[in-house]
């Protein structure tokens, strides 16, 4: 099935589950929550457990992106970059914007530690390289999203040997940047 039949899919159940909420008594609580819905639906897609995916915003987004191609300087679904991918995710979901490359991004982060990752945070590598060299965005449960040169945006998770190597930090972008970037 393509994405956008399943993302219809889960749209007309929410619908269906919204309509069906207002049809009970008012005094009946209803276990099919919408919102709780879409979250399961993502935690399952991304390997990402349900108690962390609380931005459905940032998991839609990413999975709207899955698949795209790979391609150096790109910013639109017919090829982006990692820098690109965490650009127009800041821009989308947090209506922020960040820099045009990794490593003017980073310099806009404060440094956190791996164990101190929260969903939506930057993650940093230094592939084959002294300096940074490529950027995602964390999901929780280990996990980021990120534009590969190889596989285009994926989902990789930090705990693999060849993201293990290559990690620099994770980095929560500077409130007082994202106030005057948002003003």
């Amino acid at each position: 099935m393509g994405k956008k039949f399943i993302v219809g899919f889960l749209l007309v159940l929410v619908s269906v589950s919204s309509q069906a909420q207002t049809t009970k008594k008012s005094s009946e609580k209803s276990t099919a929550d919408p919102d709780n819905l879409a979250k399961d639906y993502f935690s399952q897609i991304m390997g990402i457990a349900a108690s962390a995916t609380s931005n459905v915003k940032l998991y839609q987004f990413v999975y709207d992106w899955l698949g795209t191609p790979y391609r150096l300087g790109g910013d639109t679904e017919k090829g982006i970059d990692c820098s690109g991918f965490a650009y127009q995710l800041y821009d989308k979901v947090f209506n922020t914007v960040i820099g045009n490359n990794s490593r003017n991004i980073f310099s806009m982060v404060n440094p956190v530690n791996k164990e101190e990752l929260k969903e939506g945070d930057l993650v940093f590598f230094k592939i084959n390289s002294k300096s940074i060299s490529h950027v995602g965005v964390y999901l929780g449960d280990d996990k980021f999203a990120h534009a590969s040169s190889s596989r285009g945006v994926m989902i990789s998770n930090l705990n693999e040997a060849y993201w293990r190597r290559y990690y620099y930090k994770g980095g929560r972008l500077i409130e007082s940047l994202r106030e005057k970037l948002e003003n």
